[in-house]
């Protein structure tokens, strides 16, 4: 298996994108990806989206987004995962530079949210859970991460206040952030006297609907050597699980069982553990999500990841900063796109590019991206080449 590393990222500003479709967002933003890595083909491409169809009203991504970018009759692949659907179609080009079957792919993750009401939306998103045993019944995903909520306050003791920091501490990194969707800084006392949205769940708690892109470029690492600008990230793990979608069949609420799996796939690939890892983008749907993603990556014992943000360990220059980008509560959440974006973050980081939110010396990064609550998880760990 080659070597791959990542030479090119683009993303365009995400936000409420009336005046773009989604085939405008996605090659606004791919161009942007092919520019920075100063190449003028691909041999393949893979895009994440959850929704087109029921968002837009359009399937068929991968012949529509190949043919408006103009390198069509390329092969290209649409991948859905839910809300992982963009760090799976990251983790299919990597196989696919890897395998050696192509040496130049563009992976882009896009979703165009905003089209559709607040009701329908909601109703798009829930099909990433249990149809016949959630969704069924009402259940929706603020209630699902609302119950692994209290789940984690009865088990470990874990405070509404510390559920609260995580969205400050995200919402300070992301005001740093020039393409995030919410650049403004917020406290404690705006998240908990926000309105509430399924209890202990407060609206400030919770990510956003947006429109955005993503894409990467991908090459082996020989190529890229020759052909690079910029220092080279290499994709060092991927790691890639399930677990069960039905909420009630898992034996514990708080523990996020495809995440450990994944990671540790990841880690013993890369051959490296967590106290390796120099910073994290993960997938903080909601505030509690990054609460037990941090544990579940072992970044912090089981129950020990409310305490986490409102200590700084996971600020800017915290033990191992998380979601330098504003994660998905402040930088937004279009959910096909998500996963390819935490990549962006940690390959800026990785480069030294990413201005006053900067990890010093960051060397090693890792993203994890989720569908569901947990249902499909993502790793992948980078590491800039000296």
């Amino acid at each position: 298996m080659r070597d791959v590393a990542v030479i090119g990222i683009g993303m365009t500003k995400w936000g409420e994108l009336w005046e773009k479709s989604l085939r405008d967002i996605f090659v606004e933003t791919a161009l942007v990806a092919l520019d920075d890595a100063g190449v003028d083909h691909i041999d393949a491409m893979y895009v994440g989206c959850m929704s087109g169809g029921l968002f837009v009203g359009q399937e068929h991504l991968s012949s529509l987004l190949a043919d408006y970018l103009g390198v069509a009759p390329i092969p290209a692949v649409r991948v859905e995962s839910a809300c992982a659907s963009g760090g799976l179609a990251f983790r299919q080009g990597f196989i696919d530079v890897a395998s050696g079957m192509s040496e130049i792919v563009l992976v882009a993750g896009v979703e165009k949210m905003t089209d559709v009401g607040v009701d329908e939306a909601t109703y798009v998103l829930s099909t990433a859970a249990d149809q016949e045993y959630e969704s069924y019944h009402g259940i929706t995903f603020p209630g699902l991460y609302a119950m692994i909520a209290r789940a984690h306050i009865h088990a470990y003791g874990t405070t509404r206040e510390q559920l609260a920091h995580v969205a400050v501490k995200n919402h300070q990194h992301g005001a740093m952030n020039p393409l995030a969707q919410y650049r403004q800084k917020i406290t404690v006392e705006d998240v908990l006297n926000s309105t509430l949205v399924a209890d202990p769940l407060r609206v400030l708690d919770c990510s956003p609907i947006t429109d955005g892109a993503a894409a990467v470029i991908l090459c082996p690492v020989n190529l890229a050597k020759k052909i690079s600008k910029h220092p080279i990230a290499r994709v060092i793990g991927s790691g890639h699980a399930t677990d069960t979608i039905a909420f009630h069949s898992r034996s514990d609420l708080t523990s996020l069982e495809g995440t450990m799996r994944a990671a540790g796939a990841a880690y013993k690939m890369a051959g490296i553990g967590p106290g390796q890892i120099h910073l994290a983008e993960v997938h903080d749907c909601f505030t509690i999500a990054e609460i037990c993603v941090i544990e579940a990556l072992g970044f912090v014992e089981r129950g020990h990841g409310g305490k986490a943000a409102k200590s700084g360990m996971t600020a800017l220059g915290g033990k191992i900063p998380v979601n330098t980008s504003g994660g998905l509560k402040s930088k937004g959440h279009p959910v096909g796109a998500t996963g390819v974006a935490q990549v962006y973050e940690i390959v800026k980081q990785l480069r030294g590019d990413a201005g006053e939110r900067q990890v010093t010396n960051a060397r090693v990064g890792l993203t994890q991206n989720m569908g569901g609550t947990g249902g499909s998880t993502v790793v992948h760990i980078l590491e800039v080449q000296p």
